[in-house]
């Protein structure tokens, strides 16, 4: 549960959309590791698959919080899991990483990710905006300590020390690059969110 309120200013919405609504709820589901191992210098059909069942089931439980939020007579605002608004930046309406910051789901990573501590960045994310009244939860502190290894196989050179060193540019041309694979057809990558197993090292 996060304070949405210092975050509004970045939101791609209408205030009539997200009005007094001051709580974000983030949830989040994790990727399968086998699915992951089978990433190597290029993302796999089965990735593209298991990529949008996870943004499918995320937004499906969106919608139904968002209904047993309104049964209760407050509002709710259901934000897509995988949607673009401004293509130039490749944002979304709310950035679910950013509310999930917020929230103590993680932080951001290297790799402009957001990192869980016991799942790394193998995660998939969807956010729920409401005037329920939550308790709302703390940031924690960055884990990556001296871990790089998003560094070292990032195919597009793209990532730096911090997460504002992330080059978005070289990433687009790399997952353009990508998309051209036969049966690929849309702009995911996974080599970065592979490599980063956060601190519980998921097996």
């Amino acid at each position: 549960m996060a304070d949405i309120e210092p975050l509004k200013k970045d939101f791609f919405l209408s205030e009539k959309e997200y009005r007094d609504m001051p709580f974000g709820i983030v949830l989040g589901v994790s990727l399968s590791s086998a699915v992951m191992d089978g990433i190597e210098d290029s993302p796999t059909l089965l990735y593209k698959w298991h990529y949008r069942q996870a943004n499918n089931l995320l937004d499906k439980i969106a919608f139904q919080i968002s209904g047993q939020i309104m049964e209760m007579n407050y509002r709710a605002l259901p934000i897509p899991a995988s949607q673009l608004i401004d293509w130039d930046r490749q944002l979304g309406a709310v950035s679910h990483r950013t509310v999930g910051e917020y929230a103590g789901l993680g932080w951001r990573g290297r790799n402009n990710l957001l990192v869980n501590p016991e799942y790394g960045a193998r995660i998939r994310l969807v956010t729920v905006l409401t005037d329920l009244p939550l308790v709302v939860d703390k940031p924690i502190e960055n884990g990556c300590g001296d871990c790089r290894a998003c560094l070292e196989v990032c195919p597009a050179e793209a990532l730096g020390e911090t997460a504002k060193e992330y080059n978005l540019e070289k990433c687009y041309q790399k997952l353009t690059e990508f998309s051209k694979i036969r049966g690929v057809g849309v702009h995911i990558c996974g080599i970065c969110v592979k490599a980063c197993k956060g601190q519980g090292k998921t097996p």
